[in-house]
């Protein structure tokens, strides 16, 4: 054996959490600042009995502040979770990239992980900031995400599986094969898919929206491609001092 079960869960629980703590710094430094602004704006649609907008009326029962401290605290604890998973899911998928090096095989994993969890839902259903999307059509949007979650996840499972499946053959004729397959399982996916129920109102300013849109991918971005370079850096040294000890034993 080259690693046990355990130095990988150790290093994937180590690699999430540092994970987590970037993707929770670029929420409080790049994303907080579009949904403050998104937070303006629905303040200042919400009228009160006299017809006045009423921003400072009532106090919000928790405040901003600890909002935020509280959504980076959620954000490192996923990534803990997330890196636990990530690094059982590699444990089990080391016999597809044989003929890669740890490091190389974590970032791919992680980069794969982030278009599927990330890039397609985001591409079908961009997040939105606060003031955008109706209340009552919650539960649908979160099934529509989830489900183009869970095709993102079955497209790379069958790109893996096609990849060990045409082993034998070239490697360009291997690549090409995997790339088109998944270019037109994407395809099938983003027009099945229904469009997004909401819509977008008239004062949410564009650049806000979209500012939020491209911080939220980058924060995703962060937690999933960096868990697979961060469990690269970790896994990679040990995984080749595990088999130069055991080169050395049967020498």
């Amino acid at each position: 054996m080259t690693t046990t079960y355990k130095s990988l869960a150790l290093r994937g629980i180590a690699a999430g959490g540092i994970a987590g703590v970037a993707s929770a710094l670029v929420q409080l430094l790049v994303t907080e600042i579009p949904i403050r602004a998104a937070l303006a704006v629905e303040e200042a649609r919400e009228p009160s009995g006299d017809g006045h907008a009423h921003s400072h009326g009532e106090e919000e029962l928790v405040s901003r502040g600890a909002q935020v401290v509280g959504g980076m605290l959620g954000v490192v604890i996923v990534g803990i979770a997330v890196g636990l998973v990530f690094a059982t899911a590699y444990a089990l998928s080391k016999r597809w990239f044989v003929d890669r090096t740890p490091f190389s095989r974590s970032f791919a994993f992680g980069a794969a992980v982030f278009g599927a969890v990330a890039l397609l839902p985001w591409i079908k259903y961009p997040a939105n900031p606060p003031a955008v999307g109706d209340p009552e059509t919650v539960n649908y949007r979160t099934a529509l995400y989830l489900g183009v979650v869970a095709a993102g996840l079955v497209i790379v499972w069958g790109a893996s599986w096609l990849a060990e499946r045409l082993r034998t053959r070239t490697q360009p004729v291997r690549v090409t094969a995997v790339l088109l397959a998944v270019v037109a399982a994407v395809a099938v996916v983003l027009l099945a898919f229904p469009a997004p129920p909401d819509t977008i109102p008239a004062d949410m300013p564009v650049n806000v929206l979209w500012q939020f849109r491209l911080s939220s991918l980058a924060q995703l971005a962060t937690l999933y491609v960096g868990l697979g370079v961060v469990f690269g850096l970790l896994i990679d040294p040990a995984t080749r001092r595990a088999k130069a000890a055991e080169k050395a034993a049967i020498a």
